[in-house]
């Protein structure tokens, strides 16, 4: 997101909040056409329309795969539909009004439109139609086919291969071209969130109106963080005052990530560690100081924009959830994946990393422990490399940090009882090595983040080290 883009969205979030009877009505309308509005340019003129169009056309499907058939609120269902819809057309024909440069370079025709309504129509009566076993089935082959999509825009240029392929079909010149889903990433997040929840009978009962303000909420839509939909539903029925304290936090908040993102990370962009810096240095002493920059600019680029996020969500009465809490001064891994991409970190606990740990406890012959965490650990840390992109640099990635937290919990678990009555000065001097330590570490990890291959990592590791 640009400058002008935040602080437009901000006076967006402060309108909204003014409103009384149409407040969840008025959100709904801002985050469907901050999805189109947010939406980098594509190659492909059209994508900018149907890119944001399907993933509304998914968010409303998984709803009414989701839901509960005795739900009441069938006013707000209907009036969310109505919204939805009306905010599509009106983004179809922004173009014909002289909008197009903000929104869609090409928008869809009438025809396609309409088959846009239909889709959103056939979604939404479907729900009425799913029960018991069947039901489950829906939502299991829903969440395949929200991680097959996942997978398809992580594998480098599947999405435009697959878009290139369509545009054949369709007897257009296929030409492979870069294609960017912007808010997919997080919004899949959400919504498979919610599909385990109900196969789990623990999803409370949601109107449609709840169900896409939760899924697509403009302040997050972008990088997060990834919110809980019970969490999420509390405070859009009861929103936080926004008074003069409230107001004070929310711009506190607002404006710290502003700082953070456009001062400290654009600035540290200039002597962040890059390609041309790795054969350019001629002192191993500067490759540590472009490391470091990389590290901190990594660090106030995300967390920036996290806070921006909580600050617009304030402005409105949500309280989105923390997402990082001082990382870098983490004495160990584990304390420091507790403490950066927080919501991330506790979505893959909750769904993969717990679930898997006690399936392996079941087992008629459980593997030993120190198997067990290591092996639940590593998959839980690949998957997260992976959700970054699926190449062999985020694969090693996760694997060095899977490693890293089997390493430093078995180093824990023998070294612990030696601290337990051990003078506080030493305490505090293990503190001190370990934060040092753990931020070397990550650092290190970055590697993999800042090269477009492992063997070009793998050299600049050694160039760090002084090997090479």
């Amino acid at each position: 997101m640009t400058l002008a883009q935040i602080l437009i969205l901000a006076v967006i979030a402060i309108l909204i909040n003014s409103l009384r009877a149409w407040r969840s009505g008025a959100m709904l309308a801002a985050s469907v056409l901050a999805v189109y509005w947010l939406q980098p340019r594509q190659a492909l003129d059209s994508l900018t329309f149907w890119l944001p169009t399907i993933l509304l056309v998914i968010s409303v499907s998984v709803w009414a795969a989701t839901s509960s058939f005795e739900s009441q609120e069938q006013w707000e269902n209907r009036a969310a539909l109505a919204i939805l819809i009306a905010t599509i057309a009106a983004v179809n024909i922004s173009r014909h009004l002289g909008f197009d440069y903000l929104i869609a370079a090409d928008t869809p025709r009438a025809q396609w439109l309409l088959f846009v309504v239909s889709a959103l129509l056939l979604a939404f009566w479907g729900r009425f139609r799913l029960r018991g076993r069947f039901s489950r089935i829906v939502l299991a082959a829903a969440a395949l086919g929200i991680v097959g999509l996942f997978l398809l825009i992580k594998i480098p240029s599947a999405l435009s291969t697959a878009v290139a392929w369509l545009s054949q079909l369709r007897g257009k010149e296929a030409i492979p071209s870069p294609v960017s889903w912007l808010g997919f990433s997080y919004i899949s997040f959400r919504l498979l969130h919610t599909i385990f929840d109900r196969l789990a009978g623990r999803l409370p009962r949601l109107s449609l109106m709840t169900y896409l303000n939760y899924a697509i909420f403009f302040p997050s839509f972008v990088s997060g963080p990834i919110d809980r939909v019970e969490r999420f539903q509390k405070d859009l029925a009861a929103p936080l005052s926004v008074d003069a304290d409230g107001l004070t936090e929310a711009g506190t908040r607002l404006f710290a990530g502003l700082f953070k993102k456009f001062v400290l990370a654009d600035a540290l962009g200039w002597i962040a560690l890059n390609q041309a810096y790795l054969t350019d240095a001629k002192s191993g002493v500067w490759l540590w100081l472009f490391l470091y920059a990389y590290s901190l600019q990594i660090f106030f680029d995300f967390s920036g924009y996290t806070d921006m996020a909580i600050g617009l969500g304030r402005l409105m009465g949500i309280r989105l959830p923390e997402n990082f809490n001082a990382p870098y001064l983490k004495p160990n891994l584990s304390q420091f994946w507790n403490s950066w991409h927080i919501t991330l970190t506790q979505w893959f606990r909750s769904y993969f990393f717990n679930p898997l740990t006690r399936r392996m406890r079941a087992a008629r012959r459980p593997l030993p422990v120190f198997a067990m965490i290591f092996l639940s650990q590593v998959a839980t840390m690949v998957l997260i490399g992976l959700w970054h992109g699926a190449t062999i640099n985020y694969l090693l990635w996760g694997l060095w940090h899977g490693a890293g937290l089997f390493v430093q919990n078995r180093w824990s678990a023998w070294t612990r009882p030696y601290f337990v009555e051990a003078p506080p000065l030493l305490n505090r001097v293990a503190r001190y090595a370990g934060v040092f330590v753990t931020f070397h570490f990550v650092s290190f990890s970055w590697l993999f983040f800042i090269f477009p291959d492992a063997s070009m990592a793998r050299f600049a590791l050694l160039r760090l080290i002084g090997v090479q």
